[in-house]
Order: C-alpha cells, then structure tokens, then sequence
C-alpha cells in the first residue's frame, strides 16, 4: 500500500505553494487584545510589522495575520474594528515581506478590504458558513481559501462538544465544504482544509483527531494543522499557554508524520526544525496509516 503524501500544490493569487515538496510553516500574528497566546502583543502597527519581518526571517513560509479572536468564549467583533486592526499592517507590510500573507476572517467585508490591501489567502474558520458573500469574494479575486472545521462558534464551541466518530464527522464536513466552495465557483486548487484543533473539540477528541489525519488524505487538498500552544497541549502537560512549546513540538511532529502539509505556529524557527525533521522521516520511513 502506496503510503506516501499526495503531491499538490496550493494557489493564491499569483503564488503557487508546492505543499508535498516540503512542509510550510505558516507563522501567527494576531493584531488582537484578546487572542489566547498572543493578545495584546502586537496591537500597534510597529510591533506587528517587526513581529511579521521576523517570521519571515524565522523561515515561515506563509503569515497568517489575525484581526479578531477565536479564543473559546470569544465575541465577534464589528467589521469597522477588525479593520482598523488589519488593514494597517497589510499596508505597512506591502512590499516588505515577499511570503503569502493570509488574513484569518469570517467576514466577506474583511475579506474584500484585505484582499484589495495584498493579502493571498483568507483562513475562514466558519469554512464559508458565516457570511454568504465570502465565497464570491474569494472567486473573485482568485485568493486562496482555508475550509476549518468547527463545532458551533467560538462563543459556544467549547460548552458540550459530541461526536459518534470525530474521525469521520470531521472528514465528512470538510469534503462538504469543498464541494460548497467549488459549486461556488472557487477553483479546487485554491482550497485548503483545516481539521480545527480545539475549535468544538475535547482534548480526547484533539488526539484522536491527530491520529486520525491520515483520513483527510481522501479529501485530496493540502492538511492544514494548527495545534500550537492549544489547550488540549496545556491539560495533558499540566502548563500554561505561555509554556507549551515542547508540547507543541510533539503534536506538530505527530501531525506532520500523519500527512499535515502546512502547520500553522506561533514559534517559528523552533517548530520549522521540528517540521523538516519529522518530513525527513516520514519521506523515509511512512509511519502514518490509513484508517
């Protein structure tokens, strides 16, 4: 059995990610006060234009800039602020940084601003159910798209999370998504899909679903994880947000060995390393399995 990673690109815009030639780092700057690992830290425009030129230094091959939090219990927030927070940085960052910025928004008018400013991809963890003029503005500019899976909202994804098999419901969601989003019109090669570590999920749930990622495979798009710092790291070491980076270099090797193509963090540098050295083994040795 034919055990290796499906080779495919990824398409934004104008740029093209060979995601099977090498695993992309896709580095966080949240432009928030409230997100959970990093709130408040890069509110100003400066600290956020010196934070995404040091991701970039740090060899992330994609940033991923955030205007509104998604922490468990969280509210959304008006368009005109999460706005003010982005637009700023996309501005300031045009022409300074060369990788794909991706803008992580729920919100068509967000989306549209952020795309016009120079963004490449939009990460909607609503997967286009949020907003119906997401998926036309996407097509429209021919951006790349980020499809999560979640389990209600932030606000309420954490109060009772259910699954028979969070395996199957999560891959049965995400190939429903995809098919939304081309019958949309947005092109195959643009889509990118997400399981959603700890958005409406247990820590159990996060470990079966990390276990679980070869499954995804089926879905025939780039694996985007995003376990950096979450919780379910946090109950099982017994720490605090601020102290969960070897956790975190756990579950991104476990993720990568298990098919994850681009692996969304916060420390960049150190979990690149973790990354390349995981891929080495897994173009090696395959350890992953199908379900």
């Amino acid at each position: 059995m034919d055990l290796s990673v499906t080779p495919m690109s990824w398409r934004a815009r104008d740029h093209t990610l060979w995601v099977h030639g090498r695993v992309s780092i896709m580095g966080v700057l949240n432009v928030t006060p409230d997100s959970f690992s990093d709130g408040g830290r890069y509110l100003g425009v400066e600290a956020a234009i010196a934070r995404a030129e040091e991701i970039e230094a740090q060899g992330a091959d994609l940033l991923d800039l955030g205007g509104e939090s998604s922490r468990p219990g969280s509210q959304p927030v008006p368009v005109d602020v999460e706005l003010a927070r982005v637009l700023p940085v996309l501005a300031a960052l045009a022409g300074r940084i060369r990788i794909p910025i991706s803008v992580d928004t729920t919100k068509a008018a967000v989306a549209r601003r952020a795309l016009d400013a120079g963004a490449a991809i939009i990460n909607d963890i609503s997967a286009l159910r949020s907003d119906p003029e997401m998926a036309d503005v996407v097509t429209k500019a021919k951006a790349g798209l980020i499809l999560m899976h979640m389990q209600g909202t932030p606000a309420t994804m954490q109060d009772h999370p259910t699954y028979t098999d969070v395996v199957e419901e999560v891959y049965d969601f995400l190939r429903s998504r995809v098919e939304a989003a081309v019958a949309a019109g947005i092109e195959v090669e643009r889509i990118a899909v997400d399981p959603g570590f700890g958005f409406g999920k247990t820590s159990d749930h996060n470990l079966v679903l990390l276990g679980g990622l070869p499954a995804l495979r089926g879905l025939d798009r780039p694996i985007v994880i995003g376990p950096s710092r979450k919780s379910f790291v946090g109950s099982i070491l017994g720490r605090s947000v601020e102290d969960r980076e070897w956790g975190t270099a756990a579950a991104v090797a476990v993720g990568v060995l298990q098919g994850a193509q681009v692996v969304r963090v916060h420390s960049v540098a150190q979990m690149r390393d973790v990354a390349r050295v995981a891929q080495a083994i897994r173009d090696q040795v395959p350890l992953y399995v199908n379900r």
